[in-house]
Formats: structure tokens, C-alpha cells, sequence
């Protein structure tokens, strides 16, 4: 455990250089990666969305690739295209932009339907099909998408299949007065994304990974983690709850989240403090409760409060 420590940590301080006060973001972000999972950054612009998936790949030292999804992206631009090679007189395939370590999709729900249904088949097998061949994708493999909440026109929502390919939803949200005038302050020369190096190596990401499973979860914190799941698909005001997916991304986050504590066991606080962003953008209201301006969010928030802790040893 103190590998996965040591590599959190310095990822931790490396980013927080650039993006200050966010700690906690920045830890979500590396409990998504150790678990292979990808996140979904819904938030205002301006708040340091693009300046996190950069200082995050400069960190790790792997390659990053920026998509800027507009109406008129085609699936061929995410995923590559063959071409005919006048030299060879063969079709060449060129890889497009898919093909990295960590791809940032900017402004996910402005590409399209057919756009966004490239990602699925990256962000669930981690591998390509193009023109009937099948090629993997180096590991480790993170998207981190993000979409503007306040601005809908232009933009196709994202279904719920794909909604639930993503490990995590989250929000960095707005700075306190003191964060804010520390960025001021880092910001009033050169920017530091600019000096940034990488301070792990992060192609051992995988090998972690598989440390990860070795965290214990007792009986009763995998049964309050179906538990939970299961109260979303029973809630009288949600229509669709949280699948098995959710509820793997749950168990699987928690280890992690364990992990970087340097703790071989898991505890309910684990879940808790994963289950907002693990389980929301996987349900959905019903029409006549979120008339009534209910959210998945708040009925998850409730849901921790009322569903027990099953009886048993936690360690």
C-alpha cells in the first residue's frame, strides 16, 4: 500500500500547484485511474477543468490528447481513418486522437450521437473496431469528459448507456475567497502548468490496479454497498436506478480509496464518501419529482442517511 500511497501523493502536490484547493477532486481522479475507470466533469466554464486533465497527464508522464467535440465531429475523428497509401498501394489506418493514455473530450454533449457513440466501445473494452479490425488501446486508459451544465443549446445529452460508462460524475465548483487569491497569486507570473514535469511513472497505473483488489471488504460493507444500490432501484421517486455497473464501481472505489489511506481493509466511510459521485448520474427522476426539482443527487444524499450498515465485522 505505500507504493500506491507514494504514487498518490506525488501526483497530489504535483496538481496542486496548478489547480489549487482541489485536493479532493484530485483524489477522485486518481481513485478513477487506479481503478481504470473514466470521469465525467459537468461544471461552469472557466473553473480549471482542461488546466486538471493536463497537469494530471504532465504528472503521470503518459501522452494526452485534447478532443474539442463540436456538432460536425465524426466518429472517424475520435477513432481514426484508412487511407489509401500511394506508395504502398494499401489502405494504411491512422490513428485518431482515442488512441492515448488519458483524452480529454471537451464539451462531450456537443458531438453528436453518432460522435459519442464512438467512446462506448473505448470506454467499456478500452479497444478500437475500425474497418472490421480490433486494436487495443495502451493502458493505462483514462477519458475524462466534460460538459458545460448551464448551456443546452447546440447539445445532445448524453444516453444513459454511456452515462453509465463513466466510473464517476463529478464538479470542482467555485473557489473560496482565500483559494482564489492564492490562484491570483500563482497565476501573476508564469503559468505553472508551464514548469509542470512528471513525477511518477505512470505506466505502473496498471500494476496498481491489480494491488488494488488485494484491499479486504468485509462482508457487511459489501452488503451495504448492495444495500444502497438496491434502495435506488426501490425509491418511489426514481425511474431507472443504479445498475450492477454502479454498484462495481462502488466496491471498486472504495478498495481504492482504502488503498490511498494505506488501509488493507475498507470501511463504510468509504462508501459514503464515493456513493455521491458514484451512483447519481446512474438514476434517474421521475418526470412528476423532478417537477418538484428532486434530483438523483438529493435522493442518493437521503439514501445514505436512511439505509443501515449491515451488522458484522468491517475489518
Amino acid at each position: 500500500m505505500q507504493k500506491i500511497q507514494d504514487f498518490a501523493r506525488s501526483i497530489t502536490e504535483n496538481v496542486g500547484k496548478v489547480i489549487v484547493g482541489k485536493q479532493d477532486v484530485i483524489e477522485t481522479l486518481i481513485i478513477a485511474l487506479l481503478c481504470e475507470g473514466h470521469v465525467l466533469m459537468e461544471d461552469v466554464p472557466g473553473v480549471g477543468k482542461t488546466m486538471l486533465a493536463r497537469s494530471l497527464a504532465i504528472s503521470l508522464g503518459v501522452d494526452f490528447r485534447r478532443l474539442q467535440c463540436t456538432p460536425d465531429l465524426l466518429p472517424s475523428d475520435i477513432t481514426g481513418v484508412s487511407i489509401f497509401n500511394q506508395e504502398t498501394r494499401h489502405f494504411q489506418f491512422i490513428e485518431g486522437p482515442a488512441f492515448t493514455h488519458i483524452l480529454l473530450a471537451d464539451e462531450i454533449n456537443r458531438a453528436t450521437p453518432r460522435a459519442q457513440a464512438a467512446l462506448l466501445e473505448c470506454m467499456g473494452e478500452r479497444q478500437i473496431t475500425a474497418d472490421g479490425v480490433t486494436r487495443s488501446l495502451p493502458r493505462p486508459f483514462l477519458v475524462l469528459a466534460t460538459q458545460n451544465p448551464v448551456e443546452y443549446e447546440g447539445t445532445f445529452p448524453l444516453p444513459e448507456a454511456q452515462l453509465d460508462r463513466f466510473f464517476f460524475k463529478l464538479s470542482l465548483g467555485y473557489l473560496t475567497p482565500e483559494q482564489e487569491n492564492a490562484m491570483l497569486v500563482n497565476l501573476g507570473n508564469r503559468h505553472p502548468v508551464e514548469t509542470l514535469e512528471p513525477v511518477v511513472d505512470g505506466l505502473v497505473g496498471p500494476q496498481l490496479a491489480e494491488a488494488i483488489w488485494k484491499v479486504q471488504v468485509a462482508d457487511s460493507v459489501r452488503g451495504y454497498i448492495v444495500d444502497l444500490v438496491q434502495a435506488t432501484r426501490k425509491h418511489g421517486e426514481l425511474a431507472l436506478g443504479a445498475s450492477p455497473r454502479g454498484a462495481l464501481a462502488l466496491y471498486r472505489g472504495a478498495q481504492a480509496r482504502a488503498a490511498l489511506r494505506g488501509r488493507e481493509y475498507t470501511l463504510p466511510d468509504d462508501v459514503q464518501a464515493l456513493a455521491p459521485l458514484a451512483l447519481p448520474h446512474r438514476c434517474i427522476v421521475r418526470p412528476d419529482a423532478a417537477l418538484r426539482g428532486r434530483t438523483s443527487e438529493q435522493i442518493i444524499g437521503e439514501l445514505l442517511e436512511s439505509v443501515p450498515l449491515a451488522l458484522g465485522d468491517t475489518e
